[in-house]
């Protein structure tokens, strides 16, 4: 029973790591065009808004402080991917 379950975990755990960087990806389009539009990358109106939503969707098992302290961890990495690639294109003179 405790191996089928950590196997369900391991199953769960690939998935979520597919999610992550599906969502990671997008982060970094979306600061691609922030950047080219001029538009700040930190939109902290943006991030209120997600959180509120996912504290407001939550029906599960974790409690909606988890739920939004986990979120807010996504966000704080995706929005670092996309102060990454702006300072890397800074500092290649593309910008």
């Amino acid at each position: 029973m405790l191996d089928e379950l950590r196997e369900v975990i391991d199953e769960i755990d690939t998935e979520l790591l597919i999610l992550l960087n599906r969502r990671a990806a997008v982060s970094k389009k979306i600061g691609a065009i922030k950047l080219k539009a001029g538009l700040p990358l930190v939109d902290a109106d943006r991030e209120t808004e997600v959180l509120r939503k996912i504290v407001r969707d939550n029906e599960g098992t974790l409690d909606d402080a988890a739920a939004a302290r986990i979120h807010a961890m996504i966000i704080r990495e995706c929005r670092q991917l996309q102060i990454d690639m702006a300072r890397s294109i800074a500092e290649s003179g593309q910008i």
